[in-house]
């Protein structure tokens, strides 16, 4: 492909390349080697995993690792010695002793979704810059939030939907934005995968080491359950998001992004709790549609207990000319015959990716102030899609949202999902 020079420099950024071209590129350099110090909150696999990565990253030390459950605090901490060769970092339960630590430069939220945006607001207040896990907010209100909080207090604070930052990802959407398939119209994005049941819980007493006050924070309180943790909380509205927010925002940022749209006019859902008679309250068979100006539309069909042989591509997108399908690995772009003798033209471009260029885009743009991939505004509004699908689907009637900023419109029932009761003393503020 042939880049031109803008698209080049985004994409050198992307992956972390600092670009020296002229003067004004040169002062990306400036500041490249300041050491930067992070503390983890959330070390279950996908916190551990980013503790560990965050250490390899050049200039920069894991100071911190935060846990609710000291023994997953004290695992993590182990693996940051071992990527570091170094004195284990400072284990903590309590996430506020990262913040009141001055040498701490970034947050990294890991934690379930319902801390998700109450910690990273937070960390804002306290001078912090965030990565912060998808989805970046439980509901639409924290989102709105956690964007002022980030304005206000002028910190850069990145989601983790990592495919932002792949190369031939962005590639792919430059394409779609030069009219490689026409106008873009429909993003047809699904996720299947083959989870079993969770059972019947039971009220058990709280495990061994863990505080479990802590870990509802934000939530009002509910008794502890034997099926809620380390992982079937996703399935229970009081602190997840079901598979919409837990893997459907990573392809509907995809969708949103390749059809250039911000906030949807009508949502619809279907679906249920169809494999499993169990406690899970979230579906495990869900279809959603997002509407928007301007003729276009977003689809996410989601089979957590089913597996779907023979889509090897996560999002579809069509145009008038032809069709883009999008995976981790490769693009394709197809473009239709013009005439009965003639052959579609297929092209496939490969995709590189991984967390790395991610945490790179976020480390570079703290050092020198620069774009992120993620940036917090962008993040809420893909999170906010999933927001109103599941809206939609707990209501069971079609939404209409405003445009201009996705607001739920003359339904006062669904509106009430825009915000949620907080525990005393959590409510998140700017």
């Amino acid at each position: 492909m042939t880049l031109d020079r803008r698209t080049f420099l985004g994409a050198g950024a992307a992956a972390g390349t600092l670009i020296v071209a002229d003067a004004a590129t040169a002062a990306v350099v400036q500041g490249a080697n300041e050491r930067l110090r992070v503390g983890v909150m959330g070390t279950g696999g996908r916190g551990t995993g980013l503790a560990g990565a965050f250490q390899r990253m050049p200039n920069t030390d894991v100071t911190f690792v935060c846990d609710v459950d000291r023994g997953r605090a004290d695992a993590a901490a182990g693996v940051v010695a071992k990527a570091s060769g170094k004195a284990a970092p400072r284990v903590v339960t309590d996430y506020r002793r990262i913040l009141d630590e001055k040498s701490v430069d970034i947050l990294v939220v890991a934690t379930c979704n319902h801390w998700h945006a109450p910690a990273a607001i937070a960390a804002c207040a306290a001078g912090k810059h965030v990565y912060v896990e998808k989805p970046c907010s439980y509901n639409p209100r924290e989102g709105e939030i956690l964007v002022q909080a980030a304005r206000k207090h002028q910190k850069k604070v990145q989601m983790g939907n990592q495919r932002r930052s792949y190369t031939g990802v962005i590639a792919a959407m430059e394409e779609l934005r030069k009219g490689v398939i026409g106008r873009p119209y429909l993003a047809q994005s699904w996720y299947n995968n083959r989870r079993p049941s969770i059972g019947r819980g039971k009220a058990v007493d709280v495990p061994k080491g863990l505080d479990y006050e802590l870990w509802q924070g934000p939530a009002p309180r509910r008794a502890f359950q034997s099926n809620y943790l380390h992982y079937n909380w996703h399935w229970f509205w009081h602190w997840g998001n079901g598979e919409l927010g837990n893997n459907g925002i990573h392809i509907i940022d995809l969708c949103r992004w390749g059809l250039g749209v911000d906030f949807p006019v009508r949502v619809t859902s279907t679906g249920g709790r169809y494999r499993f008679d169990d406690d899970q309250q979230t579906p495990d068979t869900h279809l959603v549609s997002y509407e928007f100006d301007g003729r276009k539309q977003i689809t996410w069909e989601g089979l957590s207990c089913s597996e779907q042989p023979g889509r090897p591509y996560h999002a579809l997108f069509h145009g008038e000319l032809g069709t883009l399908a999008l995976s981790d690995s490769s693009y394709v772009v197809t473009l239709f015959a013009q005439t009965r003798k003639e052959q579609p033209r297929i092209r496939t471009e490969k995709v590189t990716g991984g967390d790395n260029p991610h945490f790179a885009n976020l480390l570079a743009a703290i050092r020198s102030n620069t774009r992120l991939n993620s940036e917090i505004e962008e993040a809420h509004k893909s999170t906010l899609l999933c927001h109103l699908g599941n809206i939609a689907h707990r209501t069971g009637r079609a939404l209409r949202c405003g445009g201009r900023d996705g607001t739920i419109q003359n339904d006062k029932e669904a509106a009430a999902f825009w915000s949620r009761e907080y525990a005393k003393g959590y409510e998140p503020r700017v």
